[in-house]
């Protein structure tokens, strides 16, 4: 068990670890329902002091400006990480609930290296572009343009993959130059407090910088949002909060980046193989128990073969079952909350309701403890369901037949969310002309894999503004200066 775990987490506010306001609350795991511990909780102001902590920080100080500084100090970040890494995973495994094995990737070791690669996207960035000398109604003059930060970031996270999110967020905010209070989700306070202790106890990164607000007050961060001294949010979560999210800056005309939810479909074509396409299916939708928002959860599959896509996929997902995240071998583990797993099972009740019916799972797995929901497989549909347009944020896949091509684009595109996607085919030219025709942020052809430091991420339609990761979401904390002087 990691050490987070034998003591109470703080805050971090204006470069001080510091108790919550509004006292403690506790974190559990989700595996086993047993109260882990407590975690600082703030009030309103405790997040006013961070908000001004992290203000004073950008406007008084020089870190803004020191590019060496910040280089230096996220490569220290990315390094002490590192050197913590099997503590992290511990108490990651413990309250996430996150699988042993996705540790060792998007959970964990992948976002700690992100870090290093935000601070090497900085150290090689173009800060100033010379346009030349031009005359623009008779005046020569010389033009060029500055990139600089924006300011002061609010970042607001969940509690599905908290270490990758929070440092996708920290990693390229910092790089450019922004100072930042991070409000982490109730859920997985750990996961953010303990970064924070190791930021503050093992780099150069300087007072006020970075600000870590635990709380379960959810309106901390409405807070955040509409906070005039906030000059960006960058928000994952759920599209109706995204919404909120939207409204609380607008007044300010708040800069706002949102990574919201997804529906994405698993289009397998009739060329594919369809016992490797539907085992990759299962495979994808049971990882965290399908608690990603770009997990592909609509399995679209050629209507002659559809009966035999049901029963291939029934078997996968039967054989990937729930586990012990602390098992290496565990794909599928809990959800996160009993709250969670009360949302899950409302969908399979609605199923059922809409006409579909189960080809697997369909309720709670049997376990004596823990938020562990069968992996489901729900047949009968049709993408007109609410449970094919919803976002349900468990281990829960729809069948869906289609009739060629075009139908399966037709069917991928109908749906409010637009983030990630998948085409499988034997014919590579064909599966991409697919690909470039499903509207989503992101697409993997026979298996791709799209997640990545250097690749931008984030999707259309209501899955989101802006892009996350590579240089398109370094840019999302940069502000454009033209400078002219005369020629």
């Amino acid at each position: 068990m990691s050490v987070w775990t034998d003591k109470a987490s703080t805050l971090l506010v204006d470069g001080e670890p510091a108790p919550g306001s509004g006292g403690r609350f506790d974190t559990a795991n989700p595996a086993t329902e047993e109260v882990l511990g407590t975690a600082a909780n703030a009030t309103a102001a405790d997040m006013d002091r961070a908000i001004g902590a992290a203000r004073r920080a950008f406007d008084e100080t020089e870190w803004s400006r020191d590019l060496d500084l910040r280089v230096h100090c996220l490569e220290q970040l990315s390094r002490s990480l590192r050197e913590h890494a099997d503590e992290l995973r511990e108490l990651t495994i413990a309250e996430v609930g996150a699988p042993r094995f996705l540790t060792h990737g998007a959970q964990l070791d992948a976002p700690i290296a992100d870090v290093a690669h935000f601070a090497g996207i900085a150290a090689g960035y173009e800060w100033t572009h010379d346009l030349g000398v031009a005359e623009p109604m008779g005046m020569p003059s010389r033009r060029w343009t500055r990139r600089e930060a924006v300011g002061v970031v609010g970042a607001i996270t969940p509690w599905n993959f908290p270490h990758q999110i929070n440092l996708a967020k920290l990693g390229p905010a910092l790089a450019a130059g922004n100072t930042v209070v991070l409000k982490p989700a109730p859920d997985t306070p750990w996961c953010a407090a303990a970064v924070g202790e190791i930021l503050l106890n093992e780099t150069d990164i300087p007072p006020g910088v970075v600000n870590i607000v635990t709380s379960d007050d959810h309106a901390l961060g409405a807070q955040l949002s509409s906070d005039d001294r906030v000059d960006l949010v960058s928000f994952t979560g759920s599209t109706a909060t995204g919404r909120a999210v939207m409204a609380a800056g607008a007044p300010g005309i708040k800069r706002t980046f949102l990574e919201l939810g997804g529906k994405s479909a698993f289009v397998v074509l009739d060329d594919a193989d369809l016992g490797a396409a539907c085992g990759l299916a299962a495979f994808t939708v049971c990882t965290h128990a399908g608690q990603g928002c770009a997990l592909t959860t609509r399995l679209l599959v050629p209507r002659a073969h559809y009966d035999e896509a049901v029963a291939l996929t029934a078997k996968a997902l039967r054989g990937v079952g729930v586990g012990d995240p602390d098992d290496p071998g565990t794909v599928c583990g809990p959800l996160i909350s009993a709250r969670q797993r009360d949302r899950v099972e409302s969908y399979l009740a609605l199923a059922e309701e809409e006409g579909g019916e189960f080809a697997c799972g369909g309720g709670r797995a049997e376990r004596d403890r823990g938020f562990f929901v069968e992996p489901t497989l729900i047949t009968g549909l049709s993408n007109e369901s609410r449970v094919a347009r919803e976002e349900i944020f468990g281990p829960v896949l729809v069948i869906l037949p289609h009739d060629g091509d075009d139908d399966a684009v037709r069917i991928a595109n109908d749906s409010p969310y637009g983030l990630s996607g998948a085409v499988h085919g034997q014919d590579l030219e064909r599966a991409r002309g697919v690909a470039a025709r499903i509207r989503t942020g992101t697409v993997g052809i026979n298996g791709g894999v799209w997640y990545g430091a250097d690749a931008p991420f984030g999707g259309y339609k209501q899955s989101g503004i802006g892009r996350e990761m590579g240089v398109a979401g370094f840019e999302e904390y940069l502000e454009t200066k033209l400078i002219a002087e005369p020629a």
